[in-house]
């Protein structure tokens, strides 16, 4: 029986944390550093971040100019700069609070829609638990601009953590 129970505390876990540029993720990841990582887990931590997919840009804009190569490389390494940017905070928390544990923190950019990112990335990755925040749309947002986190829940085959962050009671 103790066998049993050393055996699922000592179970290395892969635990997918989607993040974007949003307080509700951040505060997604860190409480999940905080309630779901143990001091002497040996967890991987894998923080994910999709990159929303280039536009496809005809040769002519809107207005009849023509896109240069150079604008093109612009927009793309800006993308690439954001990304860079959101997973170095997102480490950054994960070094502050996680200063004397064993974790291993990896980062992954995937380029797409991020529902079907984060779905894949959980099968491909085999991961067995998906943390992320909620940006608490209304209906009427949520309706519009579908909610990713209902449709990871609903699509993924591990157990999904989502995130509220509390509404600040400042001026109340």
């Amino acid at each position: 029986m103790a066998d049993v129970a050393t055996a699922t505390a000592t179970k290395e876990r892969k635990i997918l944390v989607a993040v974007d540029d949003s307080e509700e993720s951040m505060h997604a990841l860190s409480w999940c550093l905080e309630n779901v990582i143990s001091n002497n887990s040996r967890d991987t931590l894998i923080l994910i971040y999709a990159k929303p997919p280039r536009p496809v840009y005809t040769t002519l804009d809107g207005t009849g100019y023509l896109f240069s190569s150079d604008i093109m490389a612009t927009m793309e390494k800006y993308s690439s700069d954001v990304a860079d940017c959101i997973l170095e905070k997102a480490k950054k928390l994960c070094r502050e609070q996680l200063a004397h544990n064993y974790v291993k923190v990896e980062t992954r950019v995937e380029c797409g829609d991020a529902r079907d990112v984060i779905c894949e990335m959980v099968e491909k990755l085999s991961a067995d638990m998906l943390v992320m925040g909620s940006h608490g749309y209304g209906l009427i947002k949520r309706a519009f601009l579908g909610s990713v986190s209902n449709h990871c829940a609903r699509n993924v085959k591990c157990p999904v953590l989502i995130i509220k962050k509390p509404k600040s009671s400042g001026g109340r």
